[in-house]
């Protein structure tokens, strides 16, 4: 059972649904939630309540235990942009939007439905919800991420990724000027005790190092790349955001009021690079920005 206490202002008077939901993050959906809260499996202050509940500051909501049923991943023509195929792995430059893989309730329109019409093998440690998925970017981050086609590659892949020796290259748009031309942020972080549904630096946290440099200044933001030394959720996100430069567009750690994007964070993984478990050579890919954070780019002064 997982309990969370309403102590945000700008969660109060929220419908339950709505606020579990967010909590969950992308993996459900509303509707799957309301079955959560009609069967009787999420709690309000001990006391069963409608999906309509508008939630009041101090309210403990406790969401009892519920059995994931395993799923049926469906094959679905969905236009891939492969940058890199062999036998062994697939490299995607995923676009923003798009979830990596199915969940309780979200059964269709993932990568991994995706993958699964284009490839006919991926590796099964996973299990059949995620199929050669060995590491995952938000659904509004875009950018390169490294399937597996077997079990082998998997397990060889997993382990760099265990050690970080992958390299792993962000660009992201903050809000505010950043002075100084480049810097490293070193923190623990872990899920966040004010607020469930976010991520935070805590104490009792896993360590988490990024790397940044400015590359460009604009009057009101900066175009920063980041370099992952570590692969914790929300990393970037959590880790500028801690030092007064939040993600643009982002709807959990940035502005309240965010008058230049307000679609989801921008933010692009432009390199990946490792060593290919069949060559054991070092191999490295590179993807431009989307057309969405051009855009954007492009627009300011």
């Amino acid at each position: 059972m997982e309990k969370i206490i309403v102590n945000n202002e700008k969660n109060l008077s929220e419908r339950i649904d709505k606020f579990v939901l967010e909590y969950f993050g992308d993996v459900y959906t509303r509707s799957f939630v309301q079955k959560l809260i009609n069967d009787e499996k999420i709690f309000v202050n001990g006391k069963s309540v409608k999906a309509s509940y508008k939630t009041r500051m101090g309210d403990e909501i406790s969401i009892l235990d519920f059995e994931i049923k395993r799923l049926e991943v469906l094959e679905q023509n969905i236009v891939l942009d492969v940058v890199y195929e062999d036998s062994d792995i697939i490299i995607i430059n995923k676009p923003k939007g798009m979830i990596v893989h199915p969940a309780q309730n979200v059964y269709k329109d993932t990568l991994v439905n995706a993958l699964m019409y284009h490839c006919k093998d991926l590796s099964s440690i996973n299990g059949v919800e995620r199929p050669g998925i060995i590491h995952r970017i938000d659904k509004d981050t875009s950018g390169l991420i490294v399937v597996a086609k077997n079990d082998f590659a998997h397990k060889f892949l997993g382990e760099q990724f265990k050690v970080h020796s992958i390299k792993r290259e962000y660009v992201a748009l903050v809000h505010g000027i950043i002075k100084k031309s480049k810097g490293l942020i070193e923190t623990n972080i872990g899920r966040n005790p004010k607020d469930r549904i976010k991520m935070g630096v805590v104490q009792k946290g896993k360590e988490a190092i990024t790397e940044y440099k400015v590359l460009r200044r604009y009057r009101r933001c900066t175009l920063i790349k980041c370099k992952l030394y570590t692969g914790r959720t929300h990393q970037i996100r959590v880790h500028m955001s801690h030092i007064g430069f939040p993600l643009v567009g982002d709807p959990l750690y940035g502005l309240k009021k965010d008058n230049i994007y307000k679609e989801g964070q921008l933010l692009h993984a432009r390199i990946i690079g490792f060593v290919h478990p069949k060559t054991k050579k070092y191999i490295e890919f590179k993807s431009n920005l989307p057309e969405h954070f051009k855009n954007v780019i492009e627009n300011l002064s």
